[in-house]
């Protein structure tokens, strides 16, 4: 039985409510009959008594439903005894089958038809010794007729209780087959996110280590073919745990810098649709440290841009980020803007009930499977968030989250350091928009960039107005767009090679003149690399390069898996950073490699036939510590459900990194384990 369910409640109050009624009417006959005078105190005691236990929920729900039958059937006695209450008695036995009929306790039912017959064979004994009553026609057949009554409606609440008690066994039956499908279902999703996203990883894999040796087009789009698919199948693990109720959040620290920059890395590598703008505001003034669960944040922002770029032909979207500061914290508020399709009403009201596709229609036009807003709507609840959806059918679609998050580093996340005046010409020409939100959009970022840095700013839409601000002779950057640099390239190349700082931002294939110190900066612009030009950055900033490439020369490292091609990709991808790779098909293979010779890290995939990554793990780490050495474990899996970096951590491992294998996701992770020192280079050694 559950304490705390609504139906428990409901039932309880009901009953209590006959309780009062019954006892009350005692005491108002007990006081006009005279009866014994000291009992109508001790039913009143009773009833608050009743009434205090249920208000506080006083130990388990039987006990106190025990202490209320009891309680009852004493009052229904000390009444039934009196004569007056002779042909009285069928009423209280009724209201007490009823209430043991609500509070589905079969027992009581037997207890009152027994104490309803008790109470009428010693009244009728005594009426029958005093013969203070005449057993007339009249009176046999109404004593009669109570006593079939009573039999009658005991019968009828007996089978009834025990349908409903029969339907309750198939419920807890069928939940219990639930909660066993339940398990099923997540080891179902263990096993194929495995052996999914292991095909995945080879192919994005390969393709990344083919790519760096010659270029392809086609290349690139086998590479994209598998990040899609890889995200598919998050999706569907995402919305697979939403569903059941098995999604965690797991808070720790982040910057929202980070968390901006591997987005974009992540809408570079996939390229935009040709004529769509993106354009990131964000709020300089944000915390640079926050608390809270980065991985979701990420995959909502993501999930949020991928379908605001998908339902868009033309115009732009826009990523705004705000927040607004608490003494719990920051409400984190992030809003996508698209001038896209827009959104019936009735698609919304669907995905604010659960509902996974918003128009199968558009779905099948434009590809996906439908789950983005879903995911969305169950992570921002996961947080105790909120989220609202502003939609005009073919003129766009807003939508706003906000969720609290914790605040490890008050400081603004973008600052300008240097102490000499900043003043920045900003030579954007809405002309070159045609839609006039993305003018707005631009516009907008801009003025909330200066105002956040507390930089001067001077709009010059034409080159007439640049050149008149110029004149004033204080103008220290140049912010302009690719367009504008083209109509008089000549110019800015020489501007650029006196004291103001010339930042363009263009389009990938976009190219300056040769030799040029024009600087480059690939769309989508935003704060960030605009900050690293202020603070003299000259090379300017790529969008999602973050500068914060671990440092790994040397480091000896082993990989496990039972893959070949997983080793091979994984290989590949580590000697990037100069690391020292071996590898090995299984963890007894591994553990005789670590017994023979020294690692740094060990990376080791989870589901490994004989012997799988945990149990591996354990034994290298009881090796490690008979040689005296430090050894960091990572984990390497494509076990990626919900709580599997918990699972991973809690069981000893060092790291979690998830397959396919991310670059922005395998520095930070490795960052971490240097920053924390559990990376010791030779070998482990201390």
């Amino acid at each position: 039985m559950n304490d705390n369910t609504g139906r428990d409640i409901k039932s309880h109050n009901f009953v209590i409510v006959i309780i009062t009624i019954a006892c009350i009417g005692a005491i108002i006959e007990s006081v006009n009959l005279k009866w014994e005078f000291w009992v109508s105190p001790l039913i009143l005691c009773g009833v608050i008594a009743v009434w205090t236990i249920h208000i506080s929920q006083y130990r388990d729900i039987m006990f106190r439903e025990n202490f209320y039958m009891i309680f009852s059937m004493l009052v229904a006695f000390f009444h039934g005894i009196h004569f007056t209450s002779y042909f009285d008695v069928f009423i209280i036995s009724s209201l007490l089958l009823v209430n043991a009929t609500l509070l589905k306790r079969k027992i009581y039912l037997h207890l009152n038809l027994a104490e309803f017959y008790i109470i009428m064979i010693i009244q009728t004994v005594i009426a029958a010794l005093n013969r203070s009553i005449k057993f007339d026609s009249l009176t046999v057949s109404r004593l009669v007729l109570h006593c079939v009554a009573e039999v009658g409606l005991y019968k009828a609440l007996l089978v009834l209780l025990e349908e409903y008690q029969k339907i309750e066994e198939k419920l807890r039956a069928k939940e219990k087959d639930e909660e066993m499908s339940s398990v099923t279902m997540e080891d179902f999703l263990v096993n194929i996110s495995h052996e999914l996203r292991t095909p995945v990883n080879v192919i994005t894999g390969m393709s990344e280590l083919i790519l760096k040796k010659d270029y392809s087009e086609d290349v690139v789009s086998i590479r994209n073919a598998g990040i899609r698919l890889s995200h598919q199948i998050e999706d569907i693990q995402d919305y697979s745990e939403l569903q059941r109720g098995d999604a965690i959040i797991d808070e720790e620290k982040y910057s929202i810098i980070s968390l901006i920059n591997n987005i974009i890395a992540g809408v570079n590598i996939m390229g935009l649709k040709k004529g769509i703008e993106l354009i990131i505001d964000l709020d300089p003034n944000l915390p640079a440290m926050l608390k809270g669960d980065g991985a979701r944040l990420s995959k909502i922002i993501t999930q949020l841009l991928d379908n605001a770029i998908k339902y868009t032909k033309s115009g732009g979207v826009c990523l705004k980020i705000t927040g607004i500061r608490k003494d719990y914290g920051i409400n984190l508020i992030i809003e996508v803007t698209d001038t896209g399709v827009g959104m019936k009403r009735s698609y919304i009201e669907k995905l604010a009930k659960g509902g996974y596709q918003t128009d199968k229609k558009r779905n099948r036009s434009t590809g996906g499977i439908g789950l983005g807003l879903s995911i969305v709507y169950g992570f921002v609840r996961l947080m105790n968030g909120f989220v609202t959806i502003e939609s005009e059918k073919k003129k766009g679609t807003t939508i706003r989250i906000s969720v609290v998050q914790g605040v490890l580093d008050a400081s603004p996340c973008l600052r300008v350091q240097t102490r000499n005046f900043v003043n920045i010409a900003y030579h954007v020409n809405p002309e070159n928009f045609n839609n006039l939100k993305v003018r707005a959009f631009y516009n907008e970022m801009a003025i909330n960039m200066a105002s956040g840095l507390r930089v001067n700013l001077y709009a010059t839409p034409s080159l007439a107005e640049l050149k008149k601000v110029l004149e004033r002779g204080d103008i220290t950057h140049i912010i302009m767009g690719y367009e504008e640099y083209k109509s008089d390239p000549k110019f800015f190349d020489d501007l650029a090679d006196g004291d103001i700082k010339i930042a363009v931002f263009a389009d990938k294939g976009d190219t300056l003149t040769k030799g040029t110190n024009v600087i480059y900066m690939p769309k989508p612009i935003y704060a960030y690399p605009i900050v690293r030009i202020l603070n003299g950055d000259e090379e300017g900033y790529r969008p999602g390069q973050e500068g914060m490439r671990p440092v790994l020369d040397g480091i000896k490292v082993l990989i496990v898996d039972d893959e070949p091609m997983n080793l091979v990709v994984a290989s590949g991808l580590f000697k990037d950073y100069n690391m020292i790779t071996d590898t090995a098909e299984s963890g007894k293979e591994a553990i005789a490699k670590y017994e023979r010779n020294d690692y740094d890290v060990i990376f080791l995939d989870h589901m490994m036939p004989e012997m799988d990554g945990v149990e591996a793990m354990k034994k290298l780490k009881l090796i490690a510590e008979r040689k005296g050495k430090n050894l960091c474990t990572i984990a390497l899996t494509a076990n990626a459900i919900s709580g599997a970096r918990e699972m991973f951590l809690r069981e000893g491992f060092n790291g979690f990194i998830s397959k396919p294998i991310k670059i922005t996701e395998f520095e930070r992770v490795m960052n971490r384990a240097l920053a924390d020192g559990k990376i010791s280079r030779n070998g482990g050694a201390g």
